[in-house]
């Protein structure tokens, strides 16, 4: 069909045999009429995909048809022409798969006056030829017009395309073999990514038939928006082509997350989600595949109907045939996945993630899992943890005390940079440390790496002092890739610095014009690059610049007023946040936090306000000075203070408008410089 005879053929009223409908993301763009189809032609188009015009090199050879709007209503009509100028404008093509075809619409012709275009399409493998599962490769066709054909026969392949043999489910799981909690993490990041406002992850006992005994089951549980079968699909196929644009408020960008993360903590993983109109199950599992050739993955699909999802009648066989394989290879049978279905409420939506068979330590496993007590203190809380409990190497650290490295609530905690979602671990809330929020001297530093600004928070924290922890915590997209990052000279002295940590966010730093990123697909660390060099060399002024001024200074006539047991690094505000919200809310200063309860929202004490109120921010450079340190206001210069009493212990007259301070903080000033001079001098005597 050339291009030449578009007029002729468009006249041809007799060509125009089937009406189509055309969808994205299951929402109609408009019904259109196609010359000439071929047979078995579906007659509702799915589109799954938008992609540039010259990476489909391959389109030439292919098959057209010609394709014209046939609008219902007058919205219709306005949405194809919307979704034709965007082809036109972008120079993309619009591809979907379906059983038996696989199309791609094109951009229109200039001059077609965006009412018509072409679409080619070409015939894939029937399901019922292929292995349980196989719908999850899209097969390409040949020039011969048979798809799937692998004998020496046919060798005139126009392709190449790779067949996944079994073993690769246990390659994949090498990605996180460096740290097992990184696997936990790419769950964690499908729930945000997904819109979830509550995740839980827990350890629970399950009575497996295979063994005749419980075994441990990890459960990944969310409430986002669930997906669908073609969004499954895309889940469990080994990657996909990476987005052009750099989505500051999505993390999952590789397309391999999920295998990779559930291969590392398990053979088996089940996963169950649920949308509004759908419910899909797939069965990812290397017990299932021991001893076969070639990968199979079961996938069983139902949509809604009415009040009840019903299974989809087009492939009723084979998602009979491999949900019987679930069935037989799984703990789970119909009442068991009833049961976990009904975790879903009503036109509820949300993503079941089940993982057993899990990653051994020996002749235990490699995660330890703990039941903390319901209501109790923080200190009865349950947990998750790494049974080797082993601290992660880095340049410069000499203590064996990071939490962070071996216990997933401690991991948790500081996950995110703005934590919003509700994380529960072992049944317990995890009680999220946002960590520029949270620091005590805190300092905002601005500045510039090759062209691009970035933002670094300094300050000092009591925990990771008593801990003897120090360091940059590095996050992208908002979520933490690199924690206590030595630079500067803390690299050089184990106990430089201890106590000062460093927040970032390089989300723009690490990408380039391209849409290239200089993350580690496993998301644990940075490509070695040039704008990594760089961000490490300003890192380490940074750091050496604050600890030479809030830190190493040494205060020659200035008394320590620091009480003993009163804290060293108390932080500069103490924040809490709403549980219906999920804004922080400063605390007022002298607020005991710890009086709070469980459950805090905006109308309670001490804000006592509301939650469509905005959110307090700390204004960068500004440091905000408890009011409980020495005894004098929140808001006057510490550094003023100081002078103001160096020059009175002189006799140096104040200037006009300088204010005193009171005389009660003058005495308890002199008692405390009183009380320190006599205990330097009985420890000079002791000496």
């Amino acid at each position: 069909m050339g291009d030449l005879g578009v007029e002729e053929e468009l006249s041809c009223e007799d060509g125009f045999k089937q009406y189509i409908m055309v969808k994205k993301d299951r929402k109609i763009i408009c019904r259109i009429q196609c010359l000439n189809p071929p047979a078995n032609m579906p007659a509702v188009w799915n589109i799954t995909d938008i992609v540039r015009q010259e990476t489909l090199d391959f389109l030439f050879g292919l098959s057209r048809c010609l394709l014209r709007r046939a609008p219902e209503t007058s919205h219709q009509e306005k949405e194809w022409g919307e979704f034709l100028g965007f082809l036109q404008k972008h120079k993309r093509v619009a591809t979907g798969n379906h059983e038996c075809f696989q199309f791609f619409i094109l951009p229109p012709k200039e001059g077609s006056g965006l009412s018509y275009t072409f679409a080619c399409y070409r015939e894939r493998e029937k399901p019922s030829e292929c292995p349980v599962g196989a719908q999850t490769c899209d097969l390409s066709a040949k020039a011969s017009g048979q798809p799937g054909k692998t004998n020496q026969h046919n060798l005139s392949l126009e392709s190449n395309f790779v067949r996944a043999d079994p073993s690769y489910l246990k390659t994949l799981g090498h990605t996180h073999s460096g740290w097992i909690f990184g696997a936990i993490a790419e769950f964690v990041d499908n729930s945000r990514d997904a819109k979830a406002t509550k995740l839980e992850i827990s350890i629970d006992m399950i009575f497996s038939k295979a063994v005749g005994r419980e075994i441990p089951m990890l459960c990944i549980i969310d409430d986002g928006c669930g997906m669908n079968h073609q969004e499954m699909l895309q889940m469990v196929s080994f990657g996909h082509r990476q987005p052009d644009a750099d989505d500051a408020n999505r993390i999952g960008r590789f397309g391999i997350g999920f295998k990779t993360g559930a291969m590392k903590l398990g053979k088996d993983a089940l996963v169950l989600s649920q949308t509004t109109n759908s419910r899909s199950i797939a069965f990812l599992s290397q017990t299932l595949n021991e001893g076969k050739n070639n990968l199979e993955i079961p996938i069983v699909s139902y949509y809604r109907n009415g009040q009840f999802m019903e299974l989809d009648k087009k492939n009723e066989t084979l998602f009979k045939h491999n949900l019987k394989a679930i069935k037989k290879f799984s703990p789970f049978d119909k009442y068991f996945i009833g049961q976990k279905v009904g975790l879903f409420s009503k036109d509820g939506t949300g993503t079941h993630i089940y993982i057993w068979n899990l990653d051994e330590w020996g002749s235990n496993y490699s995660l330890q899992w703990e039941s903390g007590i319901i209501g109790g203190s923080s200190f009865h809380q349950g947990d998750i943890l790494i049974r080797s409990r082993r601290v992660r190497a880095r340049p410069g650290q000499m203590t064996q005390m990071v939490p962070l490295d071996y216990s997933l609530r401690s991991y948790l905690e500081v996950i995110f940079l703005d934590p919003r979602i509700k994380i529960y671990v072992q049944g317990s809330q995890v009680k999220s440390r946002p960590l520029a929020r949270s620091l005590n001297k805190t300092v905002v530093e601005n500045g510039t790496i090759m062209g691009k600004s970035v933002q670094l928070t300094l300050g000092c924290s009591q925990l990771e002092w008593e801990e003897a922890n120090c360091g940059m915590f590095l996050y992208w997209h908002g979520r933490l890739i690199e924690a206590y990052k030595r630079v500067g000279s803390m690299m050089h002295n184990g106990d430089k610095g201890r106590g000062v940590l460093g927040v970032i966010d390089v989300t723009n730093l690490m990408a380039d014009d391209n849409g290239h990123v200089w993350v580690h697909n496993n998301k644990q660390g940075f490509q070695d690059c040039e704008v990594y060099a760089e961000l490490e060399k300003w890192l380490g002024e940074k750091s050496d610049k604050y600890l030479d001024e809030h830190v190493d200074k040494v205060e020659l006539g200035f008394p320590l007023i620091q009480k003993a047991g009163s804290g060293v690094y108390k932080p500069d505000n103490e924040w809490v946040q709403c549980d219906k919200c999920r804004k922080w809310r400063m605390l007022s200063h002298g607020f005991n936090s710890k009086t709070l309860p469980l459950q805090w929202f905006c109308y309670m004490k001490p804000f006592n306000g509301k939650c469509e109120i905005p959110e307090q921010e700390v204004e960068p450079g500004v440091i905000t000075i408890s009011s409980k340190r020495l005894g004098y206001s929140s808001t006057e210069d510490p550094e003023e203070i100081k002078r103001k009493l160096s020059r009175q212990a002189a006799g140096t007259p104040e200037k006009m408008g300088e204010k005193v301070p009171c005389q009660t903080m003058e005495d308890d000033l002199a008692n405390e410089s009183s009380q320190t001079r006599k205990r330097l001098r009985r420890n000079c005597r002791k000496s």
